[in-house]
């Protein structure tokens, strides 16, 4: 970590070091928002709700993906930020170096078990005789892509937690950029639809990872991915401690949304791809506070390794009330523009019906939600595994899947796009209590200062 990056962990203004994380942290968000909405916006120029549906059912295993990226990537760079914040850089490489090549052992053998379970895959992801074809031809590429998509998410969670926010933001950058050129040219040009829109997906994520590969090879980091720095024991455990949490949370969303299909789908395919064109639009509103909230991470491991309480509270503290600030600016935006921003994707006027009110239902918790990933970031970066497990399974999880059942049963299709707001209103108040707790726990075990010694007389 250079004198710069040391002096803003440290020291620096709070406002200060919050912006030069976070802001290319949301920026990199921003940048993962668009090229996922840029898929269904050239899917649905091809006029084919179906494609758009298939693409919806499928996506889940792409997030799925990119999840055990976060494990490695968050699981790390927690780890990391921590190491540095107690001066013992050298432990950090290994942990880098740990990352490096269990991300890609790891993708390597999603390949051999997503294609194995292909068939299997379809019909749990809620497809039907219209979308299986086309989810296929999806999720063939998607799967062989994951090596690239694990390693990519991996590495621009890690340089983050030595303070190269930026080199994080233009490897997302880079691989956004590269799918966006493609998509276009290979799902209208080329006309292979949905097939083609997984193949620009993978070829972006090739593009990031190479640039995340530069990044180490130019020496600038004092990060590591030699195969001398790879150690195992005292690393492993350390990093799936957190970032199994981590990664559970965006795997239990790809199970809820493949569960959230399986139920819309018996409302039709129309409102399995209406739903998928309101979760891709919101994805702008969650992304954007969940940029700020992993950007600070670093932050907060750093504070908390160095057991500076107060200033660990302080960047919370700051970083709660920006994330409610954007929070309620981009609700009012998606409320008086849902028709409008659901139109964007798709022409049907079937799907943009039932589309609208899905998108408006999940703006009811959108204002707070940034407080919720603060908090669990937060929870994260100070290595608190019981708390951060407890949040990421009960929002998908112990809170999401009955209300799902109950409301589906009580209010059929309204009860269900109201599921997710209420999951989340429910998380909110437990991190709230949580972090509370945990924070009083820290302060009353900090060490007093040292009294000052009397002027002369």
């Amino acid at each position: 970590m250079n004198k710069n990056n040391e002096s803003l962990f440290k020291d620096a203004p709070i406002p200060k070091a919050v912006a030069q994380m976070a802001i290319p942290t949301v920026l990199s968000m921003l940048v993962v928002v668009i090229y996922n909405m840029v898929d269904t916006f050239f899917v649905g120029q091809t006029g084919d709700a179906n494609q758009v549906a298939a693409v919806s059912v499928a996506t889940p295993i792409f997030l799925i993906f990119m999840a055990f990226g976060n494990m490695f990537g968050i699981g790390g760079s927690s780890m990391i930020s921590r190491l540095l914040g107690a001066g013992e850089p050298e432990r950090a490489k290994h942990v880098s170096a740990f990352c490096c090549y269990a991300s890609l052992i790891w993708g390597v053998l999603m390949v051999v078990v997503f294609l194995s379970a292909m068939p299997v895959l379809l019909t749990a992801i809620g497809t039907s005789a219209n979308t299986v074809g086309y989810a296929e031809d999806y999720l063939r590429w998607i799967a062989l892509g994951a090596p690239f998509i694990i390693f990519s998410t991996a590495f621009g969670n890690l340089i983050r937690a030595e303070g190269a926010a930026t080199a994080s933001m233009i490897g997302n950058i880079v691989g956004t950029v590269v799918n966006i050129v493609l998509d276009p040219i290979m799902i209208l040009s080329l006309g292979w639809g949905v097939k083609g829109a997984a193949i620009a997906t993978v070829i972006g994520n090739m593009a990031a990872s190479l640039f995340y590969l530069c990044y180490f090879l130019r020496g600038k980091t004092m990060l590591s991915i030699r195969v001398r720095d790879f150690a195992v024991r005292g690393i492993l455990s350390g990093v799936i401690a957190i970032g199994l949490p981590a990664s559970l949370n965006n795997i239990l969303m790809s199970a809820t949304n493949i569960l959230l299909n399986n139920f819309l789908s018996s409302y039709g395919d129309a409102s399995v791809a209406a739903m998928g064109v309101a979760t891709k639009a919101n994805m702008l509103v969650i992304f954007v506070q969940l940029g700020l909230a992993m950007g600070v991470q670093p932050l907060i491991g750093y504070a908390y390794g160095a057991k500076n309480v107060s200033r660990l509270k302080s960047v919370t503290t700051f970083s709660v009330l920006c994330t409610t600030l954007m929070g309620v600016v981009l609700t009012a935006v998606y409320w008086f523009g849902a028709d409008r921003i659901i139109s964007v994707f798709i022409a049907d006027p079937t799907v943009i019906s039932a589309g609208v009110p899905m998108l408006r239902a999940l703006m009811w918790s959108a204002p707070v939600l940034g407080v919720l990933f603060v908090l669990t970031n937060a929870l994260q970066a100070m290595g608190r595994v019981a708390a951060s497990l407890v949040l990421s399974v009960s929002r998908q999880g112990f809170i999401f899947v009955p209300c799902l059942f109950l409301f589906n049963a009580l209010f059929g299709l309204d009860g269900i796009i109201y599921t997710q707001p209420i999951a989340d209103l429910c998380s909110i108040v437990m991190a709230i209590l949580m972090f509370r707790h945990i924070t009083r726990k820290l302060s009353q075990q900090a060490p007093a200062p040292s009294p000052q010694p009397e002027p002369a007389s």
